[in-house]
């Protein structure tokens, strides 16, 4: 009977050497970027000031906790961030999904590549451009009320109204990034095998039960991995976008908690306030992605990582 020797640790890096070696750089830049400011994290349990250095600062324990917890703002910042979570969860997520669809579904090669270059190319403007190109077309002289003046209609200033404010944020979202977002679903499209389709038109099924039975399976998995990576992400909702327009529906809309962050933090000099905030959002989304995860688990999907 043949046996197996089991490859020394020395003689498989030698052999992975090469690999190793490739990946080097992208792991010295996680470490150094991602890792080691974990660190940092200690300072939420610290009197820190930027003059002092961290072990000169004293500790005060969970004060910095409870300064959060009494603040309305910080509650406030934090049902406005739930709140834009839930809309771009809901109105957003679907959308990359049916683009990849549509593409999908184009069968000549010219047309699928220009949809998907007039799609991708919002993606890679900057938040200023995209919210100077709105402002330009929604807010109070832009082209929709100039059309609605030259009809003697009422104006809509639709940059400016707290009510829509939530709303308009996920429009942004959308039409930046649900183009660039169809991609990985694409390649999910990709990867089905197309005599899968033709064996069940064969079998008489129609478009929906090919999708329900077929291209949904497909590409079930990956819906459900993004989920839960979302889920993760769930109190990031866009720093840059809504601090470029926080000024024009005001803090108690626009207020969330990567501002409160900034304002109440760093403008302000409550650092070891900020870090605390950083810390409960980081807390939060790893719980987050626990739960969905194992539920994800008991739905038969693979999720993030496999059971244990």
């Amino acid at each position: 009977m043949k046996t197996t020797r089991k490859t020394s640790f020395v003689a498989r890096l030698r052999r992975d050497s090469p690999l190793l070696f490739m990946v080097m750089p992208a792991v010295l830049l996680l470490l150094s970027f991602m890792y080691l400011p974990l660190l940092g994290n200690v300072i939420a349990f610290m009197d820190y000031q930027p003059y002092m250095s961290v072990g000169d600062s004293p500790w005060v324990g969970l004060h910095n906790f409870q300064v959060l917890f009494e603040d309305p703002a910080f509650w406030r910042a934090t049902g406005n961030t739930l709140q834009i979570t839930f809309l771009q969860i809901v109105l957003y997520f679907p959308v990359p999904i049916a683009l990849a669809l549509l593409i999908h579904s184009l069968t000549r090669p010219w047309l699928r590549a220009a949809v998907q270059s007039v799609l991708y190319l919002p993606h890679f403007l900057s938040w200023v451009i995209v919210v100077g190109f709105f402002q330009q077309s929604l807010g109070s002289g832009g082209v929709l009320n100039q059309t609605l003046r030259q009809l003697d209609l009422t104006t809509i200033d639709v940059m400016s109204d707290p009510s829509t404010f939530k709303l308009l944020l996920t429009a942004q979202v959308v039409w930046k990034d649900a183009g660039w977002g169809a991609i990985i679903f694409l390649a999910a499209l990709a990867a089905i095998d197309d005599s899968l389709y033709e064996a069940a038109a064969i079998d008489g099924a129609g478009t929906w039960r090919r999708f329900w039975h077929i291209t949904l399976p497909g590409i079930r998995p990956i819906i459900v991995l993004l989920l839960i990576l979302r889920l993760g992400e769930a109190l990031n909702v866009g720093f840059e976008q809504i601090l470029l327009q926080r000024n024009a529906v005001g803090a108690d809309t626009a207020e969330v908690l990567d501002t409160y962050v900034y304002f109440h933090g760093v403008i302000d000099g409550n650092w070891s306030v900020g870090i605390a905030v950083g810390l409960i959002k980081g807390a939060v989304g790893f719980l987050l992605v626990l739960a969905a995860n194992k539920a994800a688990h008991r739905l038969g999907e693979q999720g993030v990582y496999s059971r244990s």
